[in-house]
């Protein structure tokens, strides 16, 4: 370890959402940091390229809604100057109330970022011995699909076997494959502006026969030792088919919102297309995340009349992603209790979807700061969805520990004033909250970044 008298040096391993943004975060605030990933020395059963910040599953950041839980998070990101939000916003292509990414464009543009900072060092390298590292502060950000040499390093660290789920990745068809024939290009009730979506609209007797093929499609089984958890919010398609004939109608296939132009009525089953770049040349199969074999996708989701011709560049799968207790290995500053020098954030700390992963990342960052300059770390507050975040995963429940997505769920009524049992509007009640939050996370930022910008922050942010 560096002595007192030199300059801290921080080492970040993982240069996925949350691990970039930290690096990133670190860099700005004038220390050197070492940012370690493993790609493409070692690649994962997700990831296709060696860019930092890949986006392996959707391309969507979720609702831009100020009063949705998402879109909270985001007005609560960008006053706490996430690169990550930033870099999501620039790769922006037409997604209607959704911030859709450019994958692609996304991931070049943070690693341009990292790559401008002269404090910032990245290294291909595997990281599997922990101790090996001599460091200041070391931060895990190696997400769900951690290497196995490094997850038993981490049993180690934290004296206890680690967690995980399931999660599951939705098929790409190019654009050019669609038959418009059976297709039309709207959002649902028109709202966000230009209409983006593919809607793929099936009648009672298509549904029928295409939810019959999906339930007998031959799916990948898990292994012989493991036993298979998956994420609420990731379920694939054919085990929400499973629950019941009409569910599908009721999730991702449901046709709320939206008129066949051909037929002048609400169609009985859609399936929407939403566009991977903004060039419009690919488009993801929204919802049908599935672990159905290579062999079985295209001959089940071919008849769906709009994709009966479907060339894929991408086939839905399914991997395993790990994730620690983190509410009974870390410390309220995100630090391990076994070992203060180490800390942890994104997906491995159990919460799930991109910004998620990113806001962790920051917190992080900004706890470690805090560590460095002997200050006490400053949680978010209670009524914001970065604090709902942060308490999810340092609260113990009696219920287990889960990863968890921004949601009103992770909220509490209690911490909101405001709220009082004669508002019976569910509109009403998230306007009130958003707005409580807002007004909260003003308050957080201007106690934790200073009020001139610091002067590392490109022009860009």
């Amino acid at each position: 370890m560096s002595t007192q008298s030199a300059k801290p040096r921080i080492a970040v391993l993982g240069a996925g959402l949350a691990g970039s943004e930290a690096a990133l975060q670190l860099a700005a605030a004038g220390h050197a940091v070492d940012l370690f990933e493993m790609r493409p020395e070692r690649m994962t059963e997700a990831h296709k390229t060696h860019l930092p910040a890949e986006l392996v599953c959707s391309n969507s950041f979720k609702s831009l809604d100020p009063t949705s839980a998402p879109g909270m998070l985001k007005t609560e990101l960008e006053l706490l100057n996430s690169f990550v939000l930033r870099a999501g916003k620039i790769a922006q292509i037409p997604g209607g109330q959704a911030l859709t990414i450019d994958r692609d464009v996304f991931a070049a543009q943070i690693d341009q970022w990292i790559k401008e900072a002269s404090n910032i060092t990245k290294i291909n390298k595997e990281v599997t011995d922990l101790q090996s590292l001599t460091h200041d502060a070391v931060l895990l950000a190696t997400g769900p699909l951690t290497s196995p040499s490094l997850t038993s390093a981490l049993e180690t660290l934290t004296g206890a076997k680690d967690l995980y789920f399931y999660d599951a990745i939705a098929p790409i068809v190019t654009a050019e494959s669609v038959d418009w024939n059976h297709a039309f290009l709207a959002n649902r009730y028109h709202k966000g502006g230009e209409d983006v979506y593919i809607n793929c609209p099936l009648d009672e007797g298509e549904y029928r026969e295409f939810l019959a093929s999906l339930l007998a499609g031959t799916q990948v089984p898990p292994k012989n030792f493991e036993k298979e958890i998956l994420f609420q919010g990731c379920q694939p398609i054919e085990r929400i088919a499973a629950t019941g004939p009409e569910t599908l109608r009721f999730g991702p296939m449901k046709p709320v919102g939206l008129v066949d132009p051909k037929t002048g009525k609400r169609p009985y089953a859609v399936v929407q297309l939403r566009p991977e770049h903004l060039n419009k040349s690919a488009y993801n199969l929204v919802g049908f995340q599935t672990k159905l074999t290579y062999k079985a996708q295209p001959e089940i989701f071919r008849k769906i009349p709009a994709l009966k011709n479907a060339q894929f560049i991408r086939y839905g799968s399914i991997h395993r992603n790990t994730y620690l207790n983190s509410p009974d290995v870390l410390s309220k500053d995100l630090s391990f209790k076994r070992d203060a020098r180490f800390f942890a954030a994104g997906q491995i700390i159990g919460v799930e979807g991109y910004l998620e992963s990113a806001s962790l990342g920051l917190l992080a960052a900004h706890s470690i700061l805090a560590r460095l300059q002997g200050e006490s770390f400053l949680p978010p507050p209670r009524t914001s969805v970065l604090g709902g975040l942060y308490q999810h995963v340092t609260t113990p429940t009696a219920q287990g520990f889960q990863p968890m997505n921004a949601c009103f769920a992770i909220l509490s009524a209690d911490d909101f004033p405001g709220l009082h049992a004669k508002i019976k509007s569910k509109d009403e009640r998230r306007s009130i909250m958003a707005d409580q939050g807002l007004s909260d996370i003003h308050l957080y930022q201007k106690k934790l970044i200073p009020s001139e910008p610091l002067p590392h922050y490109p022009v860009s942010i």
